[in-house]
């Protein structure tokens, strides 16, 4: 499942790019189930979507950075 919301994130975030830079919302519950895949879970690179170059957590851990070849895409929960 958190495969699925990073592709999801991955397909909007061009939409709200300003600056090479997009934030994306997830609801709280989603938002936990991507940081279980990426930081929890040991969740195997070649399963993660191909344009994820990195991720991190930033703002005090209340937000996932994510790094791709076109911008940075900020998740945050609602």
């Amino acid at each position: 499942m958190g495969v699925h919301h990073l592709n999801r994130v991955l397909d909007y975030a061009p939409y709200v790019e300003e600056d090479g830079h997009s934030t994306v919302h997830l609801t709280a519950e989603d938002w936990q189930v991507v940081a279980d895949t990426l930081f929890a879970m040991n969740t195997p690179g070649d399963v993660l979507p191909e344009a994820i170059q990195s991720f991190r957590l930033s703002d005090n851990r209340q937000a996932i950075e994510l790094t791709t070849p076109e911008r940075t895409i900020q998740i945050e929960a609602l």
